[in-house]
C-alpha cells in the first residue's frame, strides 16, 4: 500500500490480519452477549473457523430489542411499495410487536430452535418479520428469491428440509401480481420433503386456495397472538442464522451457511467502518431479500447500528425514472445501496429526471452485485454530483472483501476498481496452476488465506465435504479459499476484477450457474446438447447464450418454434432470471479432441474477441458455426 493510504486504513488492516483474535475481541464489543465466548476463534479444525464459540447472543436483540430504550419510537423500517401504493412506517417498538406476533405464530406451528423455515415472499414487511422472527427464537430461515420457479424451488425445500413456509397470494412486478402460491404448490408437489405447515400472508392481490390443514392464514394468526411476548432464544455465536442458496457450477445449489454472533460483529463493523453508517441515520437498499445484500444490507447490518432502513418494493423506473430520488428526497436517506445494471436503466431516462428531487441528504452511492464499469459509475457520480463506491464481495463471504471504507478517508475511490481489503481478509492473487502469489500489475485468481473473518460462511448446509472441496482444494498445499474469479493488483494495492475462472454468470447482479442452465435446456426432449455461456451485454453486465444441438427428430420442425419452446421451459422450470437473452441453434458443438467443451472459445466467438489457441479443437467447422448461427438469432 502507497504511503498516501498509509496512516489509519493500513495499520487497522494490519492489525486485523496479523492479530484478528485481538481485532474481533475489540469488534465483538459493538455486540450484546448473554454469556462471553470461550475463545474468540477456534482454530483447530481448518478450513472450519468457529468465531466466539461459547458466546451467547442472539441476532434479533442485537438488531431490535437493544434499540428500544434509546430509540423506540425512530423508524425502523420503512415500507415503500410502488407496486400497490402503500407507504408505512414501523418504529422500532412496533417493529418489536410485529416480530414477536410473527414468532408467536411460528411456534404455534411448531418451529423451535433449530428447525428451519423457509421464506418465499415478495418485498413486503411480512418478510422482514418472518426473518427477525426466525432468529429471536434460534430458528434458522432460508429465504428463496421470489422469481424461483417450482423446479428451482422445491430443490431448495429438499434441500433445507423447513418445519414451516412462509409465502403470500403473490408479489407485483410492474404493476401485474405474480402468483406465488400455485407456484409454492407446484414446487411441493415435485418435492419429497413436505413441511408441517405453509403460512401464508393475504395481500388480497390474487385468489388462492388452501390445502387443510397445511396451509394457514397469517391474518388469522395475527390476531390470536396479537399481545403475544416471545422472549429471545439465545444461541452459541456458532449456531447458524440463516441458509442462502447460491448457483454453483453444478446443478445442485449450495446453501451457504451462516452462522450468528460473527454474522453480527463483522456486519455492524462494516456499516461503520466501510459504509459510514450512524446510528438514526437511513439507508436505503435497492436489492431483494432474497439475495445476501437484501439479508445484510436491508434487514440485518442497519438495524444492528440503530439506523433506519427503506424496504422497496418496485422497479427503478415506476412511476417513472426518478422513484429512487423521490424516495431519498421524502425519507431523507442518507446512503444509497444499488446495483450498476439499476444506473444503467436509469442512463436511458430523461437526465432532467436526476434533477428533479433534493438529494441533499444523500453522502455516498454504493455499487455492487456485479462488475461496475467505469462510464456507468462516472456518470453517477458527475450527473448525481455524488461519490460512487464500488465494493465487491459474494453469498458466501456475507460482506465486502474489497472497498473503499468511508472510515478512512485516505483511501480514495478509484474508477475500474472495487477498491482494497477489508479488514480480516487476507486477499491474495495467485498462479492458477501451483497457487505462487503473482507479482503486480498480473493476473492472478482472487484468493484469501484461512482463517475467513467472521460473518463469512461456516460451510455447506449438511456438506461439510463439498464445503471444503469446492472453496479449499484449489491449491492441495496451500489452505486458501478461491473466489473463483480472476484479478489483478495495482502498484497502491488497489484491485480490478477480471471476470469467472468457472462457469457462473452474472446477470444483473443475479449469479448464475451455466451449468445449472444447461441441465435445464438438456431435459428439454428436442435437445441433444447445449452450451451456456456468459457474454457481455451493457444493461445486465453479463447474459446467458445456449448454443443447442437438436435431436434428429426435431431438426425438420420449424427453428423459430423450437427456440420458444426451449426458452419456456426454462422459464417455467428455472425461471425466467435464468432464461437465455439467446437461444442459437447449431449442428455440432466445438470440443477438444478429449472432448472438452471450448466455452471460452465460443464466449469470445459471442463478444467479437479472439478465440485463442484452438490447436486441440476437434472439429474446426463447429466453431465456425458459432456466427452464422448468432447471426441467424
Amino acid at each position: 500500500m502507497s504511503d498516501s493510504t498509509a496512516p489509519r486504513y493500513a495499520e487497522v488492516y494490519r492489525r486485523s490480519v496479523e492479530s484478528p483474535e485481538a481485532f474481533w475481541a475489540e469488534q465483538a464489543q459493538w455486540i450484546d452477549w448473554r454469556q462471553p465466548w470461550r475463545q474468540v476463534l477456534d482454530a483447530s479444525r481448518p478450513p472450519f473457523a468457529p468465531w466466539f464459540p461459547g458466546g451467547l447472543t442472539n441476532l434479533c436483540h442485537n438488531a431490535v430489542d437493544r434499540h428500544l430504550e434509546h430509540r423506540a419510537e425512530q423508524a425502523a423500517l420503512i415500507y415503500v411499495s410502488t407496486e400497490t401504493g402503500i407507504e408505512t412506517r414501523f418504529s422500532y417498538a412496533q417493529l418489536h410487536r410485529e416480530v414477536q406476533i410473527m414468532a408467536a405464530s411460528l411456534q404455534a406451528l411448531g418451529v423451535e430452535q433449530g428447525d428451519r423455515v423457509l421464506i418465499y415472499m415478495p418485498m413486503i414487511p411480512e418478510a422482514v418479520f418472518a426473518m427477525l422472527a426466525c432468529v429471536r427464537i434460534g430458528a434458522v430461515h432460508s429465504v428463496v428469491f421470489g422469481g424461483f420457479a417450482s423446479v428451482s424451488l422445491a430443490a431448495r425445500i429438499e434441500d433445507a428440509q423447513p418445519k414451516v413456509i412462509v409465502s403470500a397470494d403473490a408479489g407485483s412486478r410492474g404493476g401485474k401480481a405474480v402468483p406465488y402460491k400455485p407456484l409454492l404448490d407446484a414446487a411441493l408437489q415435485q418435492a419429497q420433503h413436505q413441511p408441517q405447515h405453509v403460512l401464508i400472508v393475504d395481500r388480497g392481490l390474487v385468489g388462492w386456495s388452501r390445502q387443510q390443514p397445511r396451509d394457514v392464514s397469517y391474518a388469522e394468526l395475527r390476531v390470536r397472538h396479537a399481545q403475544a411476548q416471545v422472549p429471545c432464544v439465545w444461541v452459541d455465536a456458532t449456531h447458524p442464522s440463516y441458509i442462502l442458496y447460491t448457483s454453483g457450477t453444478t446443478g445442485k445449489p449450495k446453501g451457504v451457511q451462516r452462522d450468528t454472533g460473527g454474522y453480527a460483529v463483522a456486519l455492524h463493523m462494516s456499516m461503520r467502518l466501510i459504509f459510514g453508517g450512524k446510528p438514526g441515520e437511513t439507508f436505503f437498499s435497492t436489492s431483494d431479500i432474497g439475495w445476501v445484500v437484501g439479508h445484510s444490507y436491508i434487514v440485518y447490518a442497519p438495524l444492528l447500528v440503530g439506523m433506519t432502513t427503506i424496504l422497496y418494493e418496485g422497479t427503478p423506473i415506476r412511476p417513472d425514472a426518478a422513484v429512487f430520488w423521490r424516495i431519498i428526497e421524502q425519507y431523507r436517506a442518507n446512503l444509497l445501496f444499488s446495483a450498476p445494471t439499476a444506473m444503467r436503466v436509469l442512463k436511458r431516462h430523461d437526465p432532467a429526471l436526476l434533477h428533479r428531487h433534493d438529494l441533499s441528504s444523500l453522502r455516498a452511492i454504493f455499487l455492487a452485485g456485479e462488475p461496475l464499469d467505469e462510464p456507468t459509475g462516472s456518470w453517477v457520480a458527475q450527473s448525481l454530483g455524488k461519490p460512487v463506491i464500488d465494493n465487491y464481495w459474494q453469498t458466501e463471504t456475507g460482506w465486502p472483501m474489497l472497498a473503499t471504507p468511508q472510515a478512512f478517508p485516505e483511501v480514495a475511490a478509484r474508477p475500474g476498481s472495487p477498491g482494497v481489503p477489508m479488514p480480516g481478509y487476507k486477499v491474495c492473487l495467485r498462479n492458477e496452476t501451483d497457487g505462487a502469489a503473482v507479482a503486480v500489475g498480473e493476473k492472478g485468481v482472487l484468493a484469501v488465506d484461512w482463517p475467513l473473518p467472521p460473518g463469512c460462511l461456516q460451510t455447506v448446509w449438511g456438506d461439510d465435504a463439498r464445503f471444503q472441496h469446492t472453496y479449499w482444494s484449489t491449491y492441495p498445499n496451500l489452505q486458501v479459499y478461491s473466489t473463483f474469479d480472476w484479478g489483478r493488483q495495482d502498484a497502491d494495492g488497489y484491485y480490478t476484477i477480471l471476470g469467472r475462472t468457472d462457469d457462473v454468470i452474472n446477470v444483473a447482479g443475479h449469479r448464475l450457474g451455466t451449468r445449472e442452465i444447461e441441465e435445464c435446456i438438456s431435459a428439454h426432449p428436442a435437445v441433444a446438447e447445449v452450451a451456456v455461456v456468459g457474454v457481455q451485454d451493457a444493461l445486465k453486465g453479463q447474459a446467458a447464450w445456449a448454443f443447442v444441438v437438436l435431436r434428429p427428430a426435431a431438426e425438420a420442425l420449424d427453428a423459430a418454434s423450437q427456440q420458444d419452446a426451449i426458452a419456456a421451459h426454462v422459464n417455467a422450470t428455472l425461471g425466467a432470471v435464468a432464461r437465455p437473452q439467446r437461444i442459437c441453434l447449431v449442428t455440432a458443438l466445438p470440443k477438444t479432441r478429449s472432448g472438452k467443451m471450448l466455452r471460452r472459445a465460443i464466449q469470445a466467438i459471442c463478444e467479437g474477441r479472439d478465440p485463442g489457441d484452438l490447436s486441440t479443437l476437434e472439429d474446426p467447422l463447429a466453431l465456425q458455426q458459432i456466427p452464422d448461427a448468432i447471426a441467424r438469432t
